[in-house]
């Protein structure tokens, strides 16, 4: 391992030919240095996305990190972030997430435990979501209801073992999708192999339940009770004044995973820019 520092916050950001993720994670470093005084941040990118950096970027990032040649398909990047990151202690968000206040505050909590992966999620109303309709196999297979939008995890034996299984779920996907009941997937989300990892690793030593509010707004369609066949902007009336968004008038204080990618304007990437 060679670590820099000793906290900070990573993202992946590998672009393809649907979503330019280093778009969302400028924006989000930009987020991070705006809102939090512990701000460093660090970006894993392939090889491809590493060529799109420009002076703007390389301003705002702290560090660049080149992920591997792998073959564990399109989110298999995921799985090196504790091999890659610069720090000993690690926040590690999906690229699509905002952060409208300090969360500071939370790294007392997050050091209870060597790893701690976000629980549950919230609607835009801040209200612990009940939705199940993207957790059937979870709910099928009994795993930990954990999310990969917002963790927490340090240099330590524990957070080595997870990501090391992780990787063999991973590669061996194929296999193991035909052991889990209704398996829903033939790309797994991150989500499903963090969970599944979770389950064998033991989701005490990974998770902390009764902090629950380790988590996110997750602004996917059926958590907040709106049709799929609807854009974001069909449904919600959003404001964005100083830093703290609203969405059909309600302050988004908890970490916004804004999910539809049209959600970040120029417009935000600018206030953050200033």
């Amino acid at each position: 391992m060679n670590h820099k520092e000793q906290l900070g916050y990573l993202t992946v950001a590998c672009n393809n030919d649907q979503t330019d993720y280093l778009r969302l994670a400028y924006a989000q470093a930009l987020c991070v240095k705006k809102t939090q005084k512990n701000n460093r941040f660090a970006v894993i990118v392939d090889a491809d996305t590493e060529k799109l950096l420009n002076e703007k970027h390389r301003r705002v990032f702290d560090y660049v990190i080149q992920v591997p040649k792998h073959n564990l398909g399109p989110y298999g990047a995921e799985a090196f972030v504790f091999d890659l990151t610069p720090f000993k202690e690690t926040i590690k968000l999906e690229s699509d997430l905002l952060l409208t206040r300090s969360i500071d505050h939370w790294i007392n909590t997050f050091r209870l435990r060597d790893m701690v992966l976000s629980v549950g999620c919230k609607n835009y109303r801040q209200e612990p979501s009940l939705a199940r309709a993207y957790r059937k196999t979870f709910d099928d297979n009994h795993l930990p209801d954990v999310y990969n939008g917002l963790m927490y995890f340090r240099f330590t034996q524990t957070a080595k073992n997870f990501f090391n299984t992780a990787k063999n779920i991973f590669s061996n996907w194929d296999t193991i999708k035909n052991q889990i009941k209704n398996c829903r997937e033939d790309v797994p989300s991150t989500d499903l192999i963090f969970a599944l990892t979770a389950q064998i690793i033991g989701p005490e030593s990974c998770t902390l339940p009764t902090a629950n509010f380790i988590n996110f707004v997750h602004m996917k369609p059926a958590i907040n009770e709106f049709d799929h066949d609807l854009n974001f902007n069909q449904v919600f009336v959003t404001e964005f004044d100083s830093g703290m968004i609203r969405i059909n008038n309600v302050n988004q204080y908890h970490p916004l995973h804004y999910h539809d990618k049209t959600f970040l304007t120029d417009e935000m990437i600018q206030y953050y820019e200033q």
